[in-house]
């Protein structure tokens, strides 16, 4: 053997003498294989899955203020500020009925800003 075919031999055998190609070069995956991908699992057909603006408590947070998790932070805080104005006991005239709801509501706006939703 050559020297080349050593040099070549020796840095083959550290890959295992395996076909190797560059980062990134068959971004395509299993379809460019000629396999088949009916639900276009593989490759840029590939549907993007929408990964959650909020985790599961500010999301629980949110339902509690009757909003989605898309909604902004100017919402967050114009619906938190109309909800307790509407259930403060003091502008009910002292009625202490809609209290429990009144908490539900402060404790979620707290999760909410303590998630840096707002």
């Amino acid at each position: 053997m050559s020297d080349e075919d050593v040099l070549r031999y020796q840095k083959d055998a550290v890959i295992g003498h395996r076909p190797t190609w560059k980062m990134g070069a068959n971004r395509a995956g299993v379809a460019s294989a000629g396999m088949q991908d009916p639900f276009h699992m593989q490759g840029a057909k590939a549907g993007k899955s929408r990964t959650p603006k909020h985790g599961v408590v500010a999301r629980k947070a949110l339902h509690v203020l009757g909003l989605d998790d898309e909604a902004r932070p100017a919402e967050i805080k114009g619906r938190y500020k109309e909800m307790v104005k509407r259930l403060h006991p003091d502008a009910n005239g002292g009625d202490r009925s809609n209290e429990d709801k009144l908490r539900e509501i402060i404790n979620a706006y707290n999760v909410l800003r303590s998630s840096r939703a707002v």
